[in-house]
């Protein structure tokens, strides 16, 4: 079986143990991503819009965004670097591409921290993204310019000890779940 068989059979299983946790979710799912933002108050942050049965750093991402420049991911085109456009509350957004909403008005900025969705993770910062490669390709580009958080974001019960890996795959720095928080072991903030 290739690594491309094993990721999509890995996917498909991570897509149905997250819909249970997505349905059983409550309002303070990010909390913990909250504190862990508070000790970087005014570095620019990324989050994302939810889509499917993402978990939501919305309420994170508002908090963050009184003291900084928050923003979320834009596509451009395939096996390209997500760019990122500064997000608000009060921001109008419009469907973007793979139905991720984007803001009306996209005002670009660089951010030094990317809070990551995700289908699986392993305590040792791998992740199972969705197959396009879209945020390995990102964190590549921004941690060769400067040192770049990446902060998993995740249902505690979308841990697994099975994350097929490749070479190209970008490691976390920490994944946040509802539950609490899980430090990288020797993770820092990579380069």
């Amino acid at each position: 079986m290739t690594i491309a068989a094993i990721k999509d059979a890995a996917r498909k299983a991570a897509f149905a143990r997250r819909k249970p946790l997505f349905e059983a979710a409550t309002a303070a799912q990010a909390g913990y991503l909250s504190e862990v933002l508070a000790g970087y108050r005014g570095v620019p942050v990324s989050g994302y819009m939810p889509i499917r049965t993402e978990i939501d750093p919305r309420p994170a991402m508002a908090e963050a965004a009184a003291y900084g420049p928050v923003g979320v991911p834009v596509i451009e085109g395939r096996e390209q670097p997500l760019k990122f456009a500064r997000w608000t509350p009060e921001t109008r957004m419009v469907a973007g591409t793979f139905g991720a909403s984007v803001p009306v008005d996209l005002a670009y900025f660089e951010p030094e921290i990317l809070i990551v969705p995700l289908l699986a993770f392993d305590r040792a910062g791998a992740r199972l993204g969705y197959g396009g490669g879209f945020y390995d390709r990102t964190l590549e580009q921004l941690r060769a310019r400067r040192a770049t958080l990446a902060i998993g974001f995740a249902f505690a019960g979308q841990e697994s000890d099975d994350i097929p890996v490749e070479p190209t795959d970008a490691p976390l720095d920490m994944i946040v779940t509802q539950n609490g928080v899980i430090e990288i072991a020797g993770s820092g903030t990579r380069k």
